[in-house]
This record gives C-alpha cells, structure tokens and sequence, in this order.
C-alpha cells in the first residue's frame, strides 16, 4: 500500500465570486493565469487585493483563479490575528458563521460578512489514487513531513475527486515549521 504523497503549501489567498470581481476589478475583468497550481484548472492570477480587518490591513493578497460561486480568503492564523478576526480552520467552501472582512480592488472594495478561513489541513487524491493508499472520501488520517524538524499532522481530511492530483495541503506556516518545501514528500501514519 503507497504511502507517500507531495506536500503543497498555501500562501494567503482569496477566491473570488464574479458579482465581487466585478465591483473590486470593474465588469469584463478575465482573471489572468500566470501560474498553474498543483490542483488541475486552479491557478494564480496577477489581479491582487488588499484585505482590511478591525486592525490592520494585509496587501497584495493575490487572486487564485477560477472564479468561485462565493468569495473565500484563506489566511493563516498569523494573519488571522493580524487583522484582529478569529483563525476559524474550515474546509474550503464551509464559510458559514466566519469571520467577515473588507477586501479592497483597484476599482471598488466589497464587505463580506463571512468567508475568512483558516484551511483545514487536507489530501487531495485522484479517485485512482484512493485504492492504492486505502484510503476513501473524508477519512481522517495523520502525515508525517520533513525531516530535522519533522511535524506530524493530525486531522488530516482526504478529499477523494476524479479532477484532483494528489497533494497534501497545509499552510505555508506549517510548512515552516517542518522546514518543508513544495514537492517535498509525507507519509502517511497509519495507526
């Protein structure tokens, strides 16, 4: 059974929806690809924004693309205490009762009542994938990353789709902490 996987780390970002594209970029915006993520058809964009909290503001938090059906920052907690708003760990697309903020564009800024996370620690797996590693859908396991500095996460959510490339997503300061880098390999601990 594989037990190897490809570590990803996540810097701050925002997804956001088209009606809010549209108020912080003016309407007829194309969100431009300048980098393709590990993640097929997610990508980085050139278009940034600025995120303003109760106390301070981050800029520069870059756009990843598509556009999404509803706006989401995921932040780190570091941050999250930063603009002075709880570090709530989510999945992706759970927002329901976060943190809000203002996110500011070069033509317009929009308040969001809710939608600022912290992303909760996950696999994505090709549904080819899962057999080989025994694993399925919302399993929760443990990876074990780095080496001199050596972490392990527990809590880790796989995420099993026919459109994902297998990749353990944590945050950029969790990966500092494991002294991890991007490509970098996990292992899987199985109890």
């Amino acid at each position: 059974m594989e037990n190897k996987v490809p570590v990803a780390l996540s810097n701050r970002h925002i997804h956001v929806s088209q009606a809010d594209l549209d108020v912080l970029y003016g309407k007829g915006l194309e969100l431009s690809n300048v980098k393709d993520l590990s993640q097929p058809g997610q990508y980085a964009c050139d278009e940034k924004v600025d995120i303003v909290g109760p106390k301070n503001t981050i800029k520069g938090v870059r756009i990843l693309g598509p556009v999404r059906p509803v706006t989401q920052l995921e932040i780190s907690m570091f941050d999250a205490r930063a603009l002075g708003v709880e570090g709530v760990v989510r999945a992706s697309g759970n927002v329901a009762g976060t943190p809000g903020a203002i996110i500011v564009g070069p033509k317009g800024q929009v308040e969001i009542k809710e939608g600022v996370i912290v992303a909760a620690r996950h696999l994505h797996m090709h549904t080819d994938d899962a057999p080989k590693y025994g694993l399925k859908d919302r399993d929760v396991i443990k990876v074990r990353v780095g080496d001199e500095r050596a972490l392990v996460f527990e809590n880790v959510v796989v995420r099993v789709h026919p459109e994902f490339a297998l990749d353990l997503h944590i945050d950029i300061e969790e990966g500092n902490a494991a002294g991890v880098n991007n490509g970098d390999l996990g292992e899987i601990i199985r109890d």
